[in-house]
């Protein structure tokens, strides 16, 4: 159908929700704004769907869950009567629409004979992820846009493993989603017919206590906690997000007890009405927490995303100002505590293994490597650590150590199997309180780890092209890029690219073609004569390519000199197409 059809098909379906009537209605006359939200079906990828709310089909409304959630009963039933028992259970944060969202999938998963445990409060998403695994459901999903901005939700869909769907599981659920035609008239049960026959039932308490009980494996030194944790002063926000129960029963039970939350931001909010993103990678989003660390004179200030995956870090430099450590100081802290306690409690495994994704810093396979541990890259998407996870569990190749990604997420102990803001908020703050002990603050620490494994920096330049337009710009960097830069025609200091979409790593200067053993991704990796790279990825949830640069020197200097040469040589090319 033209979007002109779609927009047809919708305004005339006689039983449309009146919210999402009301909303078609007021669309009406704005042609360009029509074609918007009718000229594609948002696409469910392999981390699920995430849009702007709102009708049409290229939005996230009742009609698009309800098709993403029989797409997923489907795929549950495929998988036998034992599968449709177990069950799917459901999460969501505190966004617009995210509890009626879980409700909806509930209703629909419920009306084709599918259980459903829903979250009767909101949640983080690492819980939802440890709930899979606790409550032995075949599948689950969490209703979140993350860090997106307030007008967007979304739905990740996860295995029975408690990691979102990898590709091979991933395909076969879009294929029952897309083969859903008809979204409108998805059918769904009633709420309390499916709550009385079972198939539909309410949860929390049970999933509260069990994932606090394990957060306690995340302690390293319970004697260093319980000298220092009074001392060590801390400020907490959540960013108007989930994370400010399950973070502050975490601090409690680990004996850290000078803890300050920013009031203005501890209760949830769809409008994040304090900052200008709810991200902290947005070094804006700490401004409050500053503000309160001022006051205090907190050692540490700690902010969490909304669905509480993503954690960021502030500390006062030597200047006296707070300053917020980007996602690869943060991994690369946290990395060396962990091993170096591991170390003195003769608690490293000969077969240890930290994995990190392709866009992160190497400074954490160089750490890693300083401890006798081994190290991996996957893809970017925390899908592909927890696959290793598995993986290891299952073969016992080698145990489990650390996994993160720039982006700013992390996880310790896989009893989760996504990201999770809560175990590194509760080690970021031991770790404080570590080298407090010692006098020294993280920021001494960061500079001590950059003097002992060298001055690895990166950065990120983001794009944003919305829109039919904006998506069409950036099938025409990526493929300007990958059909020239090989060549000499983009970069003539490149002398390798791995191009994950082929998988083939090309050696420039000879010509050699290698594979890469990653799954397929719409992904470039270059890397130049004196060991930087810089990397192309279009975001899967977002209208966004991003362009990763990382390099190493011996000094501050010259690590600075160089990104600011690379980014600046990489944007001008960027903007050339």
């Amino acid at each position: 159908m033209t979007w002109h059809q779609e927009y047809e098909r919708w305004d005339q379906f006689r039983h449309l929700d009146d919210k999402v009537k009301k909303q078609l209605d007021g669309l009406k006359g704005d042609e360009k704004a029509l074609e918007d939200h009718f000229y594609k079906t948002l696409e469910f990828g392999t981390g699920g769907i995430r849009g702007e709310i709102g009708p049409g089909t290229n939005r996230m409304n009742v009609y698009t869950m309800r098709k993403a959630a029989k797409g997923l009963a489907d795929y549950v039933s495929s998988k036998g009567e034992e599968a449709k028992k177990r069950g799917v259970v459901i999460a969501y944060d505190n966004r617009r629409m995210s509890k009626e969202f879980a409700v909806e999938a509930a209703e629909t998963l419920g009306a084709n004979g599918v259980k459903a445990y829903v979250f009767y409060e909101l949640r983080p998403t690492p819980m939802l992820s440890f709930a899979v695994r606790h409550l032995n459901t075949y599948a689950g999903a969490m209703i979140t846009a993350s860090h997106n901005p307030p007008e967007y939700n979304g739905f990740k869909a996860y295995g029975e493993d408690g990691c979102q769907m990898v590709p091979a599981d991933a395909d076969q659920l879009i294929g029952y989603v897309n083969a859903v035609e008809d979204e409108l008239s998805v059918e769904t049960g009633d709420q309390n017919e499916l709550l009385s026959q079972g198939l539909m039932q309410w949860v929390l308490d049970d999933v509260d206590e069990a994932y606090l009980q394990e957060m306690k494996a995340v302690i390293m030194d319970q004697a260093l906690i319980d000298e220092m944790g009074k001392n060590l002063s801390i400020v907490f926000t959540p960013l108007h997000g989930t994370a400010q129960k399950p973070m502050m029963q975490a601090f409690d039970m680990a004996g850290f007890t000078n803890i300050h939350s920013v009031k203005a931001q501890a209760e949830p909010d769809t409008e994040f009405s304090t900052v200008k993103s709810p991200n902290p990678e947005e070094h804006s989003a700490f401004e409050l927490a500053i503000q309160l660390g001022e006051e205090v004179n907190a050692d540490l200030l700690i902010a969490t995303d909304p669905d509480a995956d993503r954690i960021g870090l502030a500390v006062k430099n030597h200047a006296g100002d707070y300053q917020v450590f980007n996602g690869n100081q943060t991994g690369g802290l946290l990395l060396d505590y962990l091993l170096r306690k591991r170390k003195e409690q003769n608690r490293l495994p000969e077969n240890g293994m930290v994995i990190k994704t392709i866009v992160t810093s190497e400074l954490g396979r160089k750490i890693a490597e300083s401890f006798g541990m081994n190290s991996l890259d996957v893809l970017t998407g925390f899908k592909f650590i927890g696959e290793k996870i598995r993986q290891y569990e299952q073969t016992g190749e080698h145990t489990f150590l650390f996994g993160y990604e720039e982006s700013y997420g992390y996880l310790i102990e896989p009893f989760a199997r996504d990201k999770d803001a809560i175990q590194p908020g509760l080690l970021a703050a031991e770790m404080a309180a570590y080298y407090k002990k010692k006098g020294m603050t993280l920021y001494d620490a960061l500079l001590e780890m950059y003097k002992t494994y060298g001055y690895y920096y990166e950065d990120l330049i983001s794009y944003t092209f919305k829109g039919k337009e904006g998506s069409e710009k950036i099938n025409k960097i990526m493929d300007t890029f990958r059909q020239n830069v090989a060549t000499g025609n983009i970069d003539q200091d490149v002398v390798a690219v791995e191009d994950y979409k082929t998988g083939k790593r090309k050696d420039v200067l000879t010509g050699a073609e290698t594979a890469i053993d990653l799954p397929a991704s719409n992904v470039l990796k270059m890397f130049l004569s004196d060991g930087s790279w810089y990397c192309l990825r279009p975001s899967g949830t977002e209208p966004k390519i991003k362009f990763y640069v990382g390099v190493n020197g011996d000094s501050h200097e010259e690590s600075t000199a160089r990104l600011a040469e690379v980014k600046a040589t990489l944007i001008a090319k960027a903007e050339e197409v």
